[in-house]
């Protein structure tokens, strides 16, 4: 239980931080939607552009953050060894990549279709390069349990990022997408310069050790790719298999718009990542881990069943984030909030072939769902349009999900609570397909009546998994 506490506090401080800083940043998809109109496609680019970094990033990473924390726990490794030679790898990696794009930048825009923009492609390089080398000193404060101070450089990064796009987009009444770029591009370059240091070069580099890491690392590259175009191979093939090239841009825009309502759950998952993998290696050497991983996984889905509810009982106001030309694309929300559910329960389904060595797994699974949701995408967006993209992520994570969670329970058997967990999202759809079709017209008295729900659900948790009597400060009102 301190371990699981322990986690907790790691996870409410990654979580805050996240939390604060993606609502932070979902103050740019209205700003990008008041300065780009949905029809101009503006939004569309960026969605496009900062999908192929996503997918960059995982190839520039080449899997070496999951590799350093399964290295740096390992007894008979020196972690100022395992750090350096990491940081030596990944910035060499990061520098070449971005030396030869620059210097066959026209060329790379031309056939991405920028061949008028070329440094949206430039900037993007730029961006990508750095992040990827910044994700290893980042991974370090993790190790180093370092979480406010990772957690004050992230929200330091968007708050900069912010405040630039408010000067130009709202009090300049700019609408040039080129400076959506820029900005990223000034502010995480001055979070490298923060980070310096924390950059520790004198363990030296390894090369035998820099070869087993590689060995290591290479599955998780090939699942990382699988697993990062399940998030971005709609958005970056939308525009070549949409058949009106005309308004594709405007369709896309629409999209990412509405998808970034869905995020919240992507938050969560994310904030919970960042204190669970030093976690879960860290307690690969105890007796009762497997016994701790099934109440992590029960608890996260709980909570993200929570978040879900609480996103769509709630949609008609979220929606004002966005101008009205883009409302259309709302219907899109819940299908993308269940998909990264699933996407997380996968993520936490995923260390069981981490800790047994054996990451290969992870690529089939994840190439499985990506091969699933690639073909959605070809045969149906032509047909049915965006809402294809997102039921493509639903089934493509599904996939990969189900398949972990078999095979896994073959080769590393991990006793979850099915029973309990079935329970809550059952509970969660009933309470979410009565507040979606409420017999009311009056809006105030439909978010009474959905408020009155989502407070059912939460009384069901802190009856059968959260007791007040469990949670500390509120413990001392409870007898």
């Amino acid at each position: 239980m301190a371990e699981l506490k322990s986690l907790a506090k790691d996870t409410a401080i990654y979580g805050l931080s996240s939390i604060i800083g993606r609502f932070l940043n979902y103050l740019l998809v209205p700003i990008y939607a008041m300065a780009m109109s949905a029809s101009s496609g503006g939004y569309g680019i960026v969605t496009e552009v900062y999908a192929w970094t996503a997918l960059l990033m995982v190839i520039l990473t080449y899997g070496m953050e999951t590799t350093f924390f399964r290295f740096v726990n390992k007894e008979a490794e020196n972690p100022a060894i395992v750090y350096s030679t990491v940081l030596k790898m990944v910035g060499t990696t990061s520098l070449f990549f971005a030396i030869i794009c620059i210097l066959l930048l026209r060329p790379i825009a031309s056939v991405m279709g920028y061949a008028d923009h070329p440094w949206y492609i430039g900037m993007m390089v730029l961006v990508v390069a750095q992040d990827a080398f910044q994700c290893i000193p980042f991974a370090y404060l993790r190790y180093k349990r370092q979480a406010l101070k990772f957690a004050l450089l992230k929200l330091l990064f968007i708050i900069l990022n912010i405040a630039l796009n408010l000067t130009y987009y709202v009090f300049m009444k700019g609408n040039d997408v080129f400076y959506a770029f820029l900005f990223n591009l000034i502010c995480t370059s001055f979070i490298g310069l923060l980070l310096i240091p924390t950059l520790k070069f004198r363990g030296g580099f390894n090369k035998h050790l820099a070869k087993r890491m590689l060995n290591y690392s290479y599955p998780i590259l090939i699942l990382g790719i699988a697993g990062i175009l399940n998030q971005v191979a709609d958005k970056i093939i939308f525009r070549h298999v949409y058949p009106d090239a005309e308004s594709a841009k405007s369709q896309l825009a629409i999209y990412g718009a509405c998808s970034k309502i869905a995020m919240i759950m992507a938050m969560l998952t994310q904030a919970f990542r960042y204190a669970y993998e030093p976690f879960v290696f860290g307690k690969s050497k105890d007796k009762d881990s497997k016994e701790t991983y099934a109440q992590g996984m029960k608890y996260f889905i709980i909570f993200t069943l929570l978040a879900f509810l609480a996103v769509m009982f709630y949609l008609d106001i979220l929606k004002y984030i966005l101008q009205p030309d883009y409302w259309e694309g709302l219907k899109v929300v819940p299908i993308v909030m269940a998909a990264e559910i699933f996407m997380g329960v996968y993520f936490n389904l995923s260390f069981w072939y981490k800790l047994i060595d054996q990451t290969k797994w992870g690529a089939y699974f994840s190439f499985a769902g990506c091969f699933v949701l690639i073909a959605i995408n070809v045969i149906f967006v032509p047909i049915y349009g965006y809402i294809a993209c997102a039921w493509a992520g639903f089934t493509g994570y599904a996939v990969a999900m189900l398949l972990s969670y078999f095979i896994g329970q073959k080769k590393f058997p991990i006793n979850y609570d099915l029973k309990n967990i079935g329970t809550y999202v059952l509970l969660a759809i009933i309470l979410y397909l009565i507040a979606m079709n409420l017999p009311f017209e009056n809006s105030i008295l439909v978010l009474t009546v959905r408020t009155v729900l989502l407070f059912v659900f939460v009384a069901y948790i802190i009856k059968k998994d959260l007791p007040l009597k469990a949670i500390p400060f509120i413990n001392r009102f409870v007898k």
